[in-house]
């Protein structure tokens, strides 16, 4: 009577024992959450001429700072511009002076799909200073810039010159990565970059021409102009890396296997389903609440 007295709380004890284990497999094996993404979504940036020059008319009693943008366009929002000419008011006579004009001009910059990318082109180009105008500052044929950033590759930067390249009147070679100096009497000198480009673990930066310009035609001081001119630019930064969401249930909860069985013969490593860490958690309780219980039937028994 004893005997049959403990036997079935000791089962019942086994089983709450069981249940419990079952419903609290989660909380101790801490599944893993979403994970979720952080840092920008990414930059880019394209201008076909920049200016930055200081201009100064009649021995230096006027001062106009000579600041032009043409087609200058940024992203994350996708944006482009194919404007063909670039004026400066009020160092003419009062007439609008033409900087730049050319057959193609074009500036593109887009963010999208975790890749920023910005483009430049300008074809058939002829730039103007103060000073000079009948006689070009520099002419090229074309010229075109690219700067590439695409999450988890590395950003690219290049530029390209086709066709030839006249400053003050003197055609010039010029070697990628190099500087030319061209100085012409009378006139002024001028230095240019060709094709510098810059790269990081994350941004890129293109440009195809960068000039530095001190010009004053018979140093008369009737126009001193001094500065810097930039030709097809193009920069961009790389977006943040797109989030990976874990599925709830993947994650590897590590080799749990009820005591007793043979090391080879674990659920885990015969490809057992999701819940196998839950069962096997359980059947360690199971035993172990059992055999509390019959050690308490034993003693209640005696």
């Amino acid at each position: 009577m004893n005997g049959n007295t403990f036997r079935m709380p000791a089962r019942r004890l086994a089983t709450v024992a069981t249940a419990t284990a079952l419903t609290a497999g989660p909380a101790v094996l801490g599944l893993a959450g979403p994970a979720h993404a952080t840092g920008d979504e990414g930059r880019a940036s394209a201008v076909v001429l920049r200016t930055g020059l200081d201009v100064n008319l009649l021995n230096k009693t006027v001062n106009v700072p000579l600041a032009v943008s043409l087609n200058e366009v940024r992203a994350p929002q996708s944006a482009d511009k194919a404007t063909l000419t670039a004026e400066l008011n009020g160092v003419d006579g009062g007439k609008p002076f033409s900087v730049l004009s050319a057959q193609a001009a074009a500036a593109k910059a887009t963010v999208a799909h975790g890749k920023a990318e910005a483009y430049t082109r300008l074809a058939h180009a002829k730039v103007h200073v103060p000073g000079l105008p009948l006689l070009s500052l520099i002419e090229v044929g074309q010229v075109t810039s690219r700067a590439t950033c695409e999450a988890g590759e590395k950003p690219t930067a290049s530029s390209n010159l086709l066709g030839d390249v006249t400053v003050l009147g003197k055609k010039v070679t010029l070697t990628a990565g190099g500087t030319t100096n061209v100085r012409v009497p009378g006139v002024g000198e001028v230095r240019l970059d060709y094709s510098k480009t810059e790269t990081t673990s994350r941004t890129a930066a293109a440009t195809a021409l960068e000039l530095k310009i001190a010009v004053n035609p018979l140093k008369l001081n009737v126009a001193d102009v001094e500065g810097t001119l930039t030709l097809a630019k193009a920069t961009c930064e790389t977006p943040a890396a797109p989030a990976r969401q874990a599925a709830p249930g993947t994650d590897p909860a590590g080799d749990v296997k009820p005591q007793g069985e043979p090391a080879g013969d674990g659920l885990a490593e015969t490809g057992g389903s999701s819940m196998t860490p839950y069962l096997a958690g359980g059947a360690v309780a199971l035993l172990l609440a059992g055999g509390g219980a019959v050690a308490f039937a034993r003693r209640s028994r005696g």
